[in-house]
């Protein structure tokens, strides 16, 4: 479900954007305004953004193959790494030199009020767009708070699309701000210290999302309440004497990979230690259908804590 609330999410941003960038483009032309260029610019960026969000989530479900054991799933991660790149580098960078050369160069805007028209119906359009996105994300984060929600969340198209819409509607009202000074100040360098700030946006924007993405492509564990939970379900299972180690590594969304090590009861047979491992996994799997691969060792307590001794050692 939240894979298909994460696409609905991505072509309403595709399709919106997209209408938005051809009228900026138009209007921006008409005008000669540097602000709506900038707007179009960041439009059209966001457009080609949701396409490759879409294409991740395409290719992330592939299934795994020889080359690529535990499938595809950090394809989402890595191509909304990319998303991140393109709104910093091809977005904030061209809007912040096309205000500079305004400003530099500055010369009044021609028809404003279809500047502004175009800025009303496209904040129309943005918020649309970010209100669905908004809605996912507050069905994802639950009573977090939304930095917690970002922080914390393993799916990264919805709060990119989120942070998309959410810059676009602030960099919306510089531009008409802009327009604004342009038109009654009679301060044409405005229009390009708009220009300027849509930039800053995108860069704040883009770091954040870069930084949180990066995460996810390092390598980042399941929720606390996935490893607590399995904890419990190991540590009540009666052969089990310990659980040494447990760990987790989130390949996709919604794809866990989990290793644990267990000390199970020493009188206990192959085939007993056998049926206790398949009975875990079974009861893992159940309570929590995201943990794809479970890879269960069979150790003795001591024989973990010495090579963890080692591990130590070697990493000192």
């Amino acid at each position: 479900m939240a894979g298909q609330g994460s696409k609905k999410v991505i072509i309403a941003a595709l399709v919106g954007n997209s209408l938005i960038a051809v009228t900026k483009f138009a209007a921006a032309t008409y005008t000669g305004s540097s602000a709506m260029l900038s707007e179009g610019i960041h439009s059209l960026v966001d457009t080609g953004n949701q396409g490759l969000l879409l294409y991740g989530m395409k290719k992330a479900k592939q299934p795994a193959d020889k080359k690529h054991p535990f499938g595809y799933g950090s394809e989402i991660y890595f191509w909304a790494f990319v998303v991140a790149i393109l709104i910093f580098a091809v977005g904030a960078g061209v809007s912040i030199y096309e205000g500079i050369q305004k400003v530099m160069h500055p010369h009044p805007v021609e028809s404003p009020f279809v500047a502004y028209i175009v800025l009303v119906f496209a904040m129309i359009f943005e918020a649309a767009a970010w209100w669905i996105a908004y809605k996912e994300f507050n069905v994802i984060r639950g009573k977090r708070g939304i930095f917690e929600a970002v922080r914390d969340s393993k799916d990264p198209t919805v709060f990119t699309v989120l942070f998309e819409d959410t810059a676009a509607m602030l960099g919306l009202t510089v531009a008409f701000a802009g327009l604004l000074c342009v038109q009654y100040l009679g301060l044409a360098w405005m229009d390009g210290a708009a220009s300027i700030m849509i930039g800053l946006i995108l860069a704040g924007a883009a770091a954040v999302l870069a930084y949180e993405t990066k995460g996810l492509l390092v390598g980042e564990a399941a929720d606390p309440d996935v490893t607590n939970t399995v904890r419990s379900i190991v540590e009540a299972t009666p052969t089990v004497t310990r659980m040494n180690e447990l760990r987790t590594l989130h390949r996709g969304p919604q794809d866990v990979l989990l290793a644990v090590s267990i000390d199970f009861e020493n009188n206990l047979t192959v085939g007993k230690v056998e049926e206790a491992i398949y009975a875990l996994e079974i009861a893992i799997k159940e309570r929590f259908p995201i943990v794809k691969r479970i890879f269960i060792e069979a150790q003795a307590a001591r024989h973990h804590d010495k090579m963890l001794a080692a591990e130590k050692a070697a990493d000192h």
